[in-house]
């Protein structure tokens, strides 16, 4: 692996940093996710020294890109805040020591609960995608006693250029509220007693390569900034979301530099603090998803490559076509051109396609690279299989952060009294 993603060959086989990833099998099984202390850090920084020039600004990490409580806690320790979009993620970003100041509370469906606990918990800034939501936060701030701050997320119809499922700027998204609605809807929510309304966000998509969309729509909430301060409004603070894209074939990733130069001329003139939600740029080339290969089965094309792990563990394939390396953790020099598939029941839990791979025999070890970003925040027990275990490595160090969990234990089961009672042979 040539990118500094903390995941090299070093004697013949591949490793985390210091820790050789036959090791980590051994101990903990696979299917397991790997994280790289290291790497995360290193994301982190060239992110955040990219907008060295922005003079006012605050860095969230987006955390449904990956939630674990360690992958929080580093980041936390680089100065980074959460984008949360549930109660969920709210425990888990104050659980990983994350100032609530320090969140921003995105997301289109939150629930009356959420809103009251995300008021109970102090967070920072709450992102109202739409009037309704705004009503809803300021009753409930005037109920508790409490002043609710909050901004108000604009769709500003600018296709990101990525794909479909991950674009959330367009007209016909269910994010935010339309651009030319915006000033209206402000100026209502902005009377609301218990409502501090003092920005504006924005988050078009992800997976960006292109800047240029993303420059149009900074253009667009410039405008717009400026038109509500000429109303009287008092705009303190933008967000400008997230999305720049990494690189899964090995190529460069996102020109975060260029980003940060295009932002810097953008928003010049604009007195605001400007906020960043980055996820996938910092989170997807530290983790690998560990697997075993189970069986090498003949095909009329080409052999399927059947793995342990599957699109219950890594559902981005499934979902997008989306690709992941596949690297043996030993390779010979030798490759195949083979279908990798798992071991679900679908047709669709397939992880490449006539693809040029290393050449792998039953019982090695392989990965599936890049998958540090939406891997295990995705996974599922379909199949009831388990959950993955993952791990992380610092050094020479490594630590189980969250344990392979069978699907019974996640999710338990009972049966009504009537079922119950025929199943032991009794009279319902």
């Amino acid at each position: 692996m040539s990118r500094d993603t903390g995941f090299v060959l070093r004697g013949g086989a591949l490793h985390a940093e210091g820790v050789a990833l036959g090791r980590i099998a051994q101990a903990v099984g696979t299917p397991t996710y790997v994280y790289s202390t290291g790497a995360l850090r290193a994301a982190a920084r060239r992110f955040r020294e990219a907008l060295a020039p922005i003079p006012r600004k605050s860095l969230a990490f987006a955390v449904k890109a990956n939630p674990s409580l360690a992958v929080l806690s580093v980041l936390r320790g680089e100065g980074f805040g959460a984008d949360i979009v549930s109660g969920g993620e709210l425990t888990a970003a104050l659980a990983a020591g994350m100032a609530a100041e320090d969140i921003v509370y995105s997301g289109v469906g939150k629930t009356p609960e959420e809103l009251a606990q995300a008021l109970r918990a102090g967070v920072g800034h709450v992102n109202l995608e739409g009037e309704r939501e705004g009503d809803a936060l300021a009753a409930t701030a005037v109920r508790m006693g409490v002043e609710a701050t909050a901004m108000l997320r604009i769709n500003p119809d600018v296709d990101a250029g990525t794909h479909a499922k991950i674009t959330t700027g367009t007209s016909d998204s269910k994010f935010g509220v339309a651009f030319a609605d915006a000033i209206g809807i402000f100026d209502r929510l902005a009377r609301r007693p218990g409502l501090t309304l003092h920005g504006v966000a924005v988050h078009i998509g992800s997976q960006i390569m292109d800047l240029k969309p993303l420059e149009t729509a900074y253009r667009r909430i410039g405008e717009l900034v400026a038109a509500l301060r000429a109303r009287g409004h008092v705009i303190t603070h933008v967000d400008l979301g997230g999305g720049l894209g990494v690189d899964y074939h090995d190529g460069p990733d996102g020109d975060v530099a260029a980003y940060g130069e295009m932002v810097a001329r953008v928003t010049h003139d604009w007195d605001v603090t400007l906020m960043f939600e980055p996820g996938r740029y910092i989170a997807a080339h530290a983790g690998v998803l560990l697997t075993r290969v189970l069986w090498v089965k003949p095909g009329e094309e080409c052999p399927f490559v059947v793995i342990d792990a599957g699109m219950n563990d890594l559902a981005r394939p499934a979902l997008y076509d989306a690709w992941h390396e596949f690297a043996a953790v030993a390779p010979n020099g030798a490759t195949m051109r083979a279908h990798v598939v798992g071991p679900v029941c679908e047709s669709s839990d397939r992880f490449a396609k006539g693809r040029l791979i290393d050449r792998v025999r039953e019982g090695d070890l392989a990965v599936l690279r890049d998958a540090g970003a939406y891997g295990a925040s995705m996974a599922s027990c379909y199949n009831s299989r388990a959950l993955a275990a993952e791990v992380m490595v610092e050094g020479d160090r490594f630590a189980v952060i969250a344990p392979r969990i069978d699907a019974a234990a996640i999710r338990p089961q009972s049966m009504p009294d009537w079922l119950e009672a025929r199943r032991l042979g009794h009279a319902a």
